[in-house]
């Protein structure tokens, strides 16, 4: 009996998604790295490919690149399965949701700005929802609720400030799926 061989044919598509994720992961690598003073904050840098690939290729895509990151993101640093993994699923999860629903606002109200702002708070409400549900189990979490949202404030408008100079300065490739 010889042995099945599974194909698996590889698209344009399928590799874009790999490079972005990529670039993605790294950028969450070098968040990681990045020393802050409490935990839970991170610039989220790796949140400017999820919107470029939002802008760029639709929700379906950004979807996939966001998943990607989480999970080789989680394997990269040693924390797959652990809380901090659940965490930026929890936050990704909920991230994704509020940009689906920010995709069909009105674009000349709501650029990459807000939704790199709306993002960035949804992230934290993602996090600090299962993080009270599961981890901290007291509401005395929620006292970090104001500098946690300063941080995605002023995180959002940055992130969003460079996705959309990195919209400007790279146009729009051609030839690519319809956005999803």
């Amino acid at each position: 009996m010889t042995p099945s061989i599974t194909e698996f044919q590889v698209g344009a598509a399928d590799v874009r998604i790999a490079r972005l994720a990529a670039a993605a992961v790294g950028l969450s690598l070098i968040d990681a790295a990045i020393p802050m003073p409490l935990p839970g904050v991170k610039p989220g840098l790796a949140n400017i490919v999820t919107l470029v690939v939002l802008a760029r290729y639709g929700w379906g895509t950004a979807a996939w690149v966001s998943g990607l990151r989480v999970v080789a993101g989680s394997l990269l640093l040693g924390q797959f399965l652990a809380p901090g993994f659940f965490l930026s699923l929890a936050g990704a999860i909920m991230s994704l949701a509020v940009l689906a629903l920010a995709r069909c606002l009105p674009g000349r109200l709501f650029s990459p700005v807000s939704w790199s702002i709306l993002a960035s708070f949804a992230h934290m409400a993602g996090q600090l929802a299962l993080a009270r549900a599961w981890l901290i189990p007291h509401d005395g979490l929620f006292r970090l609720v104001p500098v946690l949202a300063l941080a995605a404030l002023i995180f959002g408008i940055i992130n969003g400030l460079v996705v959309c100079r990195l919209l400007q300065d790279f146009p729009e490739e051609k030839n690519h799926e319809s956005r999803s």
